[in-house]
């Protein structure tokens, strides 16, 4: 606790010239302080104590049929509060070195108000081509993500997560190629809760690619200009889920693997006032990017319960529209489809594996003025809940639940 103190007070004393500035250094601090006002009619699937919205809760009936997810909840955090620095460093070579440090108090699992590392990173820059090394935006998250209030920032729909990674670019006129390699911090991959042979309960843990000993990959293309970002990418992940397995009272050592290629298209366009962004994801068990979906099992071995997988695929597309300066409109639309398994499943394991679609349609108003945006949201998701599947882990039926949700946000930047 004591560190993460010292740690402010060293990003204040940097910005206000209390630290010595070693030479041919520079330093930026900014940061922000944020409130953010919410009240949901459902209960939801969520984090942060519901700062962070994904989609509502499927009904729960108690004994009485009445459905406990039936239920409205709000409340006023000011956690996504945070500090930052950039810095300028002098030449390495030919290479202009630069790194950033941001942190802001949203904390971890139940632990809140306290720090947490958002970026940390430094870059080299040779002009047509940069190499960044720390944790920073996930490429599938990248330099295209919907302009909107809530902070969840389009998830599950618009993958998020800030990641540990390695990435270069090389920029030439108005085409950039990014490549990345990318590791696990703070947003987890899903993975069975046990060593048990056939669990179907999840749980987040960093050891389903550590175990892996392969990190993720992107590889994406962008074309440039002052005006427009358009683009598409490709991302790899490997994950093990289990290296051992348990059945009955014996224990066995196992290889098993679960690998997902998955597809995104971008699309960014500013005019003046005028905003128009976009973009469609093909996702293969992206669970570590706040995101629906997960794997399915194959095949288990009758003895050691060795088990073979295919990953669930998913369908998300978003757009975001948004005009003005002083007053700022926007809306916000997202669709998600699950589209199962290419081959029949046992059973399946993930995050909002029961889902069959999502449909979100999001209005917003932004006054900005000087170091000040305040803003109020609507948002209605719409979730369909199979009540049937397919042995492809389909759903041939569904059912409708609904969720209104209302945020109000006042920022304070500096």
């Amino acid at each position: 606790m004591k560190k993460k103190y010292l740690l402010l007070a060293a990003l204040v004393g940097m910005s206000a010239g209390a630290m010595a500035q070693k030479k041919g250094f520079s330093y930026k601090f900014y940061g922000q302080v944020r409130a953010d006002l919410f009240y949901n009619t459902r209960t939801n699937s969520e984090t942060v104590d519901g700062l962070f919205y994904m989609y509502p809760l499927d009904k729960l009936p108690d004994a009485d049929g009445n459905d406990l997810n039936d239920q409205g909840n709000g409340n006023l955090y000011a956690l996504y509060s945070r500090v930052g620095v950039d810095v300028a460093g002098p030449m390495l070579g030919k290479a202009r070195t630069s790194a950033k440090v941001e942190v802001d108090f949203r904390g971890s699992g139940t632990s809140y108000s306290l720090f947490r590392l958002r970026h940390a990173y430094f870059n080299l820059d040779w002009g047509t081509s940069a190499l960044l090394v720390g944790q920073t935006w996930h490429p599938l998250y990248g330099d295209v993500a919907p302009e909107i209030l809530n902070l969840n920032m389009g998830a599950p729909f618009q993958p998020f997560s800030r990641a540990p990674q390695v990435r270069y670019r090389f920029t030439r006129k108005h085409f950039q190629l990014t490549a990345s390699a990318i590791w696990q911090s703070q947003y987890l991959s899903v993975g069975p809760a046990s060593d048990k042979a056939g669990e179907t309960s999840t749980s987040k843990s960093q050891n389903f690619i550590k175990n892996s000993c392969v990190p993720e990959f992107y590889v994406g293309m962008d074309y440039r200009r002052p005006e427009l970002i358009a683009g598409a990418g490709v991302h790899v992940s490997s994950i093990r889920p289990r290296t051992k397995s348990v059945v009955g009272s014996d224990t066995y050592k196992v290889d098993e693997r679960v690998t997902g290629v998955s597809a995104e298209a971008h699309l960014k366009f500013t005019h003046e006032r005028f905003l128009l962004s976009a973009k469609s994801v093909l996702g293969m068990n992206l669970t570590q990017t706040s995101t629906v979906g997960g794997y399915g099992i194959t095949s288990v071995d009758p003895r050691t319960g060795e088990q073979t997988y295919t990953p669930l695929r998913t369908s998300a597309t978003w757009l975001n529209v948004a005009y003005g300066k002083t007053w700022r409109p926007a809306l916000f639309f997202g669709y998600l489809k699950s589209l199962g398994a290419s081959t029949e499943v046992s059973d399946v394991l993930g995050t909002g594996t029961n889902l069959d679609q999502l449909l979100n349609a999001t209005a917003e108003l932004t006054y900005n003025r000087g170091n000040w945006k305040l803003g109020a949201e609507y948002s209605l998701c719409n979730a369909w809940y199979g009540d049937e599947f397919s042995a492809k882990a389909k759903a041939l039926s569904s059912h409708t639940v609904m969720n209104h949700r209302v945020v109000m946000t006042a920022i304070y930047q500096f």
